[in-house]
C-alpha cells in the first residue's frame, strides 16, 4: 500500500498554486481595505466629538435634533459594524479558498482587525463616558 501524500498542493501544477496564493492575497487586501474604511469612520467621528468639544466649550448651542456626541457615536459605531461585516465576509472567502487550497498561510489581516476593534470599541466608550 502506497502511502498517500499530505500536501496535497504539491500536486497541483505550479499556475494553479500561484492562482490561489493571488486569490488568498485579494481576499487579504479586500480585508485592509475595509479596516481602513472602518478607521476612517471611528477615527472621524472621534474627531469631530473632540473638534467641537473643545470649539463650543463654554458656549450655549441651543437646542439640536443630534447633538456632536451623538453624531461621533453613530460614526464610531458604523466603523466598527463596518468592521465586523469585513471580518465575515473574510472568513466566509478564505474558508472557501481553504478546500483548494490546503497549507494556506495564515492571514496577518486578522490581527490588524482585531487591534481596529479594540481601538474602536475603546473610543466608543470614551465617547459615551464623557457626555
Amino acid at each position: 500500500m502506497e502511502k498517500q501524500d499530505n500536501n496535497s498542493q504539491a500536486k497541483l501544477p505550479m499556475k494553479d498554486i500561484l492562482a490561489l496564493e493571488r486569490t488568498r492575497i485579494a481576499y487579504e487586501r479586500t480585508m485592509m481595505a475595509w479596516a481602513r474604511t472602518a478607521t476612517s469612520f471611528i477615527t472621524f467621528g472621534f474627531a469631530i466629538y473632540k473638534f467641537f468639544e473643545i470649539e463650543t466649550k463654554g458656549v450655549d448651542i441651543g437646542p439640536r435634533i443630534i447633538g456632536t456626541r451623538e453624531f461621533a457615536i453613530v460614526l464610531i459605531a458604523i466603523g466598527l459594524v463596518t468592521l465586523l461585516v469585513g471580518k465575515i465576509e473574510h472568513g466566509r472567502d478564505l474558508r472557501a479558498l481553504a478546500k483548494y487550497y490546503p497549507g494556506m498561510p495564515v492571514s496577518g489581516t486578522r490581527l490588524i482587525a482585531a487591534m481596529t476593534a479594540v481601538f474602536g470599541a475603546v473610543l466608543l466608550v470614551v465617547v459615551m463616558l464623557r457626555g
